[in-house]
């Protein structure tokens, strides 16, 4: 439920407020996990990233948000990663069943910012990789930042975000699907390392 007194702040910063339960959850989830102690367990992270990258592709190529968000296209992983899991030999998740996204374009919104929010914790991310002797050119491409670095990306999203006019409702439906977002990676992330 939105708290009245954060309906005066941008959405972006709402998003944030109004997601941190479920992102510290998935978060907290993650890292229990121990996704950097072994190639094996890296193999279990990406696997993952590759069916909620997989997921939400069809983001990438909606014309609607591409009005929206300048270079979406360019932003999308799902490459990056297809050729992570190459570099380590491992077989893609495309059998797996994937998410239906709603097409309401607000909802849809809500899962671009929880993909493009992941690239900021990324940064910590690549270090770890990298124990593991993986990186932006082997086994870990789509934790790397863009040519722009990390900030100027995220800038760039937020300003879009918070310069859509979406109306009260349509901002909660952007709520409700970055939530969604979120529980679905958590979903992921609990198959792909249930004991």
């Amino acid at each position: 439920m939105t708290d009245t007194s954060t309906l005066a702040l941008p959405l972006s910063r709402r998003l944030k407020t109004e997601t941190q339960a479920a992102h510290e959850g998935l978060d907290g989830r993650i890292m229990a996990s121990r996704p950097f102690h072994s190639r094996d367990h890296y193999a279990l992270f990406l696997g993952m990233q590759h069916q909620f990258h997989r997921d939400i592709q069809p983001l990438y190529l909606d014309p609607r948000l591409a009005a929206l968000v300048p270079d979406l296209a360019s932003r999308c992983r799902l490459s990056m990663i297809e050729s992570d899991l190459d570099d380590l030999g491992l077989v893609s998740s495309a059998t797996k069943r994937g998410v239906a996204l709603s097409d309401d374009l607000a909802t849809r919104f809500g899962w671009l910012y929880v993909a493009e929010g992941s690239n900021l914790g990324a940064a910590f991310l690549i270090k770890e990789a990298a124990k593991l002797g993986l990186g932006e050119d082997f086994g870990a491409r789509h934790l790397a930042a863009s040519p722009e670095g990390r900030g100027k990306p995220w800038k760039t999203f937020q300003a879009a975000l918070d310069g859509a006019d979406f109306d009260r409702a349509e901002e909660a439906r952007v709520i409700d699907g970055a939530v969604a977002a979120f529980k679905r990676v958590q979903t992921l992330a609990e198959d792909a390392f249930a004991a």
